[in-house]
């Protein structure tokens, strides 16, 4: 099959575009068809899906087949939707749609559905009613089971085809999270400006034909989901959602003895920890994505919460990197340099900072690095990719680590509220982390 990357997706929409296909709606409703949006409450928004036509010709047997497996609905593996997008994320493309879908039809002045209680139908299709069926399962489980994630790895990101979750699925998995983040973002853009679907996707996803300048919008999407929409607003939402399914007979059962309490309850935790995971924290690229070799040894773990930060800079690479293509090479390039030349068990940073909007792990939050001689095991040691000795990081990648990573990792346990921030220099005989940054950190919370 073509590869499960965004690229095939768009050309997919472009031939589904380009001419009479036998199928009177969009595409999204095409996808609605295949069952990208199956569940109660979208049924309720957007109606029953249309009946599956026959395979389009202007797409190969392949392309449908590709097409008709993004969108087979299947919660016992929510992972199977998803695609790999330019920038490295995962996106699913049911919560995507759908969105669009909403998007598109509110650009053609569609009559607001009249469910009660009113909802708003762009967040019931791609996040509301996944989040509210997560933490409802939850309330009725153990109490062990996983509200939100796990991220996954694709067995290759030159040629995308399965992609395995790194642990439990609960019914949010990362893939879901973005898709649904997406959907709200790119549906909230064209039921202002109705723009073909390939365009809006491909400058969306930043598939310029190697044109792009700087990093697509789909890097910032958390922050710009996080400005449309607010922890009160996604609040509102849930609990609205979760009124709508105790109506709805499919879903009737799972709310059959909770009062309005306990409705307000679910839906404050829910927008909280969704708010915390995919707006407040920065995301960061697993290993296996970035194509890390094994750790050599035995890994020692941290004890968490811990006290310090070390920020770093690398030198060599001396110059930032701006694409999930060209930080993943910096990452295995620093990993064979710090085990083959250095004879370190492993790339020697906790966390490596990309200009291109993202967190690389390295030895990440549980095991000791090899960072900062002597405080190995006292503190994280972040290393900014580049040499900036005379030039600064771009803001972005600077907030980054100031206002994304060090109060995430306060408010998760992993670091102590009183923390102490220190250049590497501090700490041994050594430039780093240069002289522009090492002046911009002093500035920053938790500086001694």
């Amino acid at each position: 099959l073509p590869p499960r990357h965004m690229d095939s997706v768009v050309q997919i929409v472009e031939a589904l575009d380009s001419t009479d296909t036998g199928f009177a709606g969009t595409v999204p409703e095409l996808a609605r068809a295949l069952g990208g949006c199956s569940t109660p409450g979208c049924r309720a928004v957007l109606g029953d899906p249309p009946h599956v036509p026959p395979a389009p010709p202007t797409l190969s047997h392949e392309q449908w087949l590709l097409f008709t497996q993004l969108l087979h609905h299947d919660a016992g593996a929510p992972e199977r939707g998803a695609v790999l997008a330019p920038d490295g994320s995962t996106v699913s493309l049911g919560p995507l749609l759908a969105g669009i879908e909403v998007g598109l039809k509110r650009a053609a002045g569609w009559p607001t559905p009249t469910i009660e209680p009113p909802i708003d139908a762009l967040y019931a299709v791609t996040i509301t009613e996944a989040l509210a069926t997560s933490f409802l399962l939850a309330r009725d489980g153990d109490g062990n089971r996983a509200t939100l994630g796990p991220g996954g790895c694709w067995d290759d990101v030159d040629d995308p085809q399965n992609y395995t979750l790194l642990g439990p699925p609960s019914p949010i998995p990362d893939a879901i999270a973005n898709g649904a983040m997406d959907g709200v973002l790119l549906g909230a853009h064209l039921a202002r400006e109705p723009i073909p679907l390939a365009d809006l996707l491909r400058g969306y996803y930043g598939m310029g034909n190697g044109t792009e300048k700087g990093r697509p919008p789909s890097s910032y999407r958390r922050r710009d989901f996080g400005v449309l929409t607010g922890p009160g607003k996604l609040e509102e939402e849930v609990a609205a959602m979760l009124r709508v399914l105790r109506v709805l007979p499919p879903t009737q059962e799972l709310l059959e003895d909770m009062g309005p309490e306990e409705v307000v309850a679910i839906a404050r935790q829910a927008a909280r920890d969704f708010m915390e995971v995919y707006v407040e924290c920065p995301a960061i690229v697993p290993r296996c994505m970035w194509g890390a070799r094994p750790y050599r040894g035995t890994p020692k773990p941290l004890t968490l919460p811990l006290d310090s930060i070390y920020i770093h800079h690398t030198f060599i690479p001396s110059a930032p990197c701006r694409t999930f293509t060209a930080c993943a090479r910096d990452m295995r390039n620093m990993q064979r340099f710090h085990q083959d030349t250095r004879g370190w068990d492993d790339i020697g940073y906790s966390f490596v900072v990309g200009s291109d909007g993202y967190l690389y792990q390295g030895r990440g939050w549980h095991w000791v690095g090899a960072h900062t001689k002597g405080y190995n095991s006292k503190g994280y040691g972040v290393g900014y990719v580049g040499d900036f000795s005379a030039t600064l990081p771009d803001p972005d990648t600077i907030a980054l680590v100031r206002d994304g990573l060090l109060p995430c990792a306060v408010r998760t346990g992993r670091l102590h509220h009183n923390y102490t921030l220190r250049g590497h220099r501090q700490m041994g005989h050594t430039d780093c982390p240069g002289n522009s940054l090492f002046h911009e950190i002093k500035t920053w919370h938790g500086f001694k």
